[in-house]
């Protein structure tokens, strides 16, 4: 696991999940999936600009947005009969919101596995959230490039 410095949204949430035992991660995970934003009304009518990630078992879609003061914001879209995968993406979509994009690619990729829920969901659906991570990076430095 990577000890770099994470952003405090980020850095808070890893702390909320190592400070409780195992089951008591799970149900904060399943907190978060009940947290999960839900998508702005102009993005909501777009589901051409969400992107699947595929590694994921569920169904999950992710957009993000650098907006006029270069601020980042994930949305995404997970089942609600999906209660991990949507935990997960729902703690990348509020742990990222507002901060830069430098900030969002300093991100360690192994933050997924960081947060102590490594015995309590599989290796699977780990592999998931970073794959979710992986594309938000990847989409930043795409509109981060295409902006100049």
């Amino acid at each position: 696991m990577s000890t770099v410095d994470l952003p405090g949204q980020l850095a808070e949430i890893r702390e909320d999940f190592l400070a409780l035992e195992q089951p008591d991660r799970l149900m904060l995970l399943l907190e978060f999936s009940n947290e999960l934003p839900e998508l702005p009304e102009k993005y909501r009518d777009h589901p051409d600009l969400f992107e699947r990630v595929v590694e994921c078992q569920s169904p999950v879609f992710i957009f993000v947005e650098i907006d006029d003061d270069r601020s980042v914001h994930l949305y995404a879209t997970a089942p609600a009969e999906s209660p991990t995968t949507r935990g997960f993406a729902s703690i990348l979509a509020q742990g990222l919101d507002g901060l830069s994009v430098e900030d969002v690619l300093a991100v360690p990729d192994d933050y997924p596995q960081s947060i102590g829920l490594t015995q309590a969901v599989s290796p699977l659906r780990l592999r998931g959230m970073t794959a979710m991570l992986g594309r938000t990076k990847r989409q930043l430095r795409e509109r981060q490039a295409a902006l100049g």
